[in-house]
């Protein structure tokens, strides 16, 4: 799969001090192009509320992510937060 970053998933990536947590999503990224369908990437949820809207279960933190059928091939990096904060700035 493709995949593209919102200028808000940079930010928030630029904010991570643990490099632990780096990798891991470094990892995640490389697994999220590796996989042919969504059901390949592991930790996958869709989030309830929104058609498209999926969160990744990475530690303590969430990646937020959007796909939609049109675009099979494309996922779209959007936030990367605390747990108890993504729910709150995603979808």
């Amino acid at each position: 799969m493709q995949h593209l970053f919102r200028n808000s998933f940079v930010r928030d990536i630029k904010k991570i001090k643990d490099k632990q947590l780096y990798q891991a999503i470094q990892q995640v990224i490389d697994q999220v192009q590796q996989a042919d369908v969504l059901t390949d990437i592991p930790h996958l949820k869709k989030m309830s509320g929104s058609q498209h809207c999926y969160a990744i279960r990475l530690h303590e933190y969430r990646i937020g992510i959007y796909w939609s059928p049109e675009e099979a091939d494309e996922v779209e990096f959007v936030r990367c937060l605390h747990r108890r904060e993504i729910y709150r700035f995603f979808p």
